[in-house]
């Protein structure tokens, strides 16, 4: 854990040599789709001779970032973590966000593995192979998806930034299994031009670094709206902790760090205060047959399905076929009852200033039972979206924090809050993790 927010000791060159070298590993393996090797040169070499000229580009000036496999570059076709789009027809331009980060001096490493179509909170990937989770040395664990390369990029000190995206917890979720920080906005924020589908009601573009200032000079970027840098006073602070389904079946690890975090948070003078949130166990019955997901999902991927449903992950198309034939006047209920739930999610939270919960309720699972086992697999897959996807259903706004200790694998406290309080929210990420970073330091 760090508060520092970019390394200002080498120069760009010397990242961008690093992270080559480094992504030749075997720890790396896996971890991109594709190496910008010439090009991330070039840029680096850029944003050096303009600071030895005294210019700057940007806050984010020669920060090596990498960019999740479904944000397009243009003259690329956007894989998404697959295979089943190769001969489309590639991008004319750079997704705006893209744009964005590049002309703030960002260089550009290569594009990261992911969930394919990031429909799945595990990080699997038959096509490009898994990414191991950094955080266990003695085991092969997933790193946590669908932004599974992007979080590992970070990481393996690979890249400072790992450009996501989050629609049920895909930055949240690998954030947490992997010790890092993660920010899901208000989806509003920022755009999602340029982005493969999975859901436009829930699809949201984050970043994975490793501090919430990090997180914010980088939101900043890509939203064109600057958050608050100053760190709330944690005094006073109400936080909500639900005892409604977020606390079901967490492990003993995320248990032991949660209560402890929680405890100091109140020894610093904040009040925890335990509220029932009956709304959260309505999420799934108000989101049958399968929630925004595989409805926007199938209307967007079926003619890859209908040509090529072989090319694709099976577990995947086990998913997204759920979509099939579902009405409109289905789809349009389903956001009827959406919007009712979120009054009544207002109503609940209202006079607290966020809401606390563990981000996930285990710590990163082995990998080689999730390989061998369906079953196995969407009942971790559930466990892990659990607690995140309820925030992108209220189009709320939410950070991992990590909030482990030394001999421990990484926990992740999940701050959140309602729809728009991205400033208020982002005062108290900095409070919480000056507090957490105090006490481990």
């Amino acid at each position: 854990m760090t508060q520092a927010c970019f390394d200002t000791t080498t120069t760009a060159v010397q990242r961008v040599a690093r992270a080559q070298e480094g992504a030749a590993t075997p720890a790396a393996q896996h971890v991109f789709t594709q190496l910008y090797a010439d090009a991330a040169r070039a840029a680096a070499q850029h944003c050096d001779a303009e600071a030895q000229a005294g210019r700057h580009l940007g806050v984010l000036h020669g920060v090596c970032i990498t960019l999740k496999d479904n944000i397009d570059v243009a003259g690329e076709t956007t894989m998404a973590g697959g295979v089943v789009c190769a001969g489309e027809a590639p991008a004319v331009h750079d997704a705006p966000v893209v744009q964005r980060l590049r002309h703030a001096g960002a260089v550009v490493l290569g594009k990261t593995t992911m969930s394919e179509f990031a429909f799945s909170g595990v990080g699997i990937n038959p096509h490009h192979g898994t990414p191991v989770n950094p955080a266990d040395a003695a085991h092969a664990r997933v790193p946590g998806g669908s932004s599974s390369g992007a979080a590992v990029s970070v990481a393996l000190g690979l890249a400072e930034v790992g450009i996501g995206t989050d629609t049920g917890g895909s930055i949240r979720i690998p954030a947490a299994l992997c010790g890092l920080v993660g920010y899901k906005s208000t989806q509003a924020r920022i755009p999602c031009t340029g982005v493969m589908e999975l859901s436009r009601t829930l699809d949201t573009v984050g970043s994975i670094t490793r501090s919430v200032r990090a997180c914010l000079a980088v939101d900043a970027v890509m939203s064109q709206q600057a958050l608050p840098t100053e760190a709330a006073n944690l005094r006073g602070l109400r936080f909500a902790v639900p005892q409604t389904l977020m606390m079901d079946d967490v492990d003993a690890t995320v248990a032991h760090a949660f209560a402890r975090t929680l405890r100091h948070i109140a020894e610093a003078g904040a009040q925890v205060v335990e509220i029932p949130f009956k709304a959260l166990d309505d999420i799934a019955p108000l989101s049958m047959p399968g929630g925004f997901s595989p409805i926007e999902g199938y209307a967007a991927h079926h003619a890859r399905l209908a040509r090529g449903a072989h090319q694709i992950d099976p577990r995947v198309v086990a998913r997204m076929i759920l979509g099939k034939g579902i009405s409109a006047q289905d789809y349009l209920e389903l956001h009827n009852r959406r919007k009712a739930w979120i009054v009544a999610a207002q109503q609940t939270l209202h006079g607290f200033d966020a809401m606390l919960c563990p981000t996930v309720p285990m710590v990163a699972p082995l990998t080689e039972p999730l390989l061998k086992d369906d079953e196995v697999f969407f009942k971790v897959n559930r466990l892990l979206l659990r607690n995140p996807s309820a925030i992108n259903y209220m189009d709320g706004c939410a950070w991992s924090l990590p909030c482990h200790v030394a001999g421990e694998l990484p926990v992740g406290l999940m701050v959140s809050s309602l729809a728009g309080q991205d400033a208020h929210l982002a005062r108290v990420a900095l409070a919480l993790e000056n507090l957490i970073y105090s006490l481990h330091a």
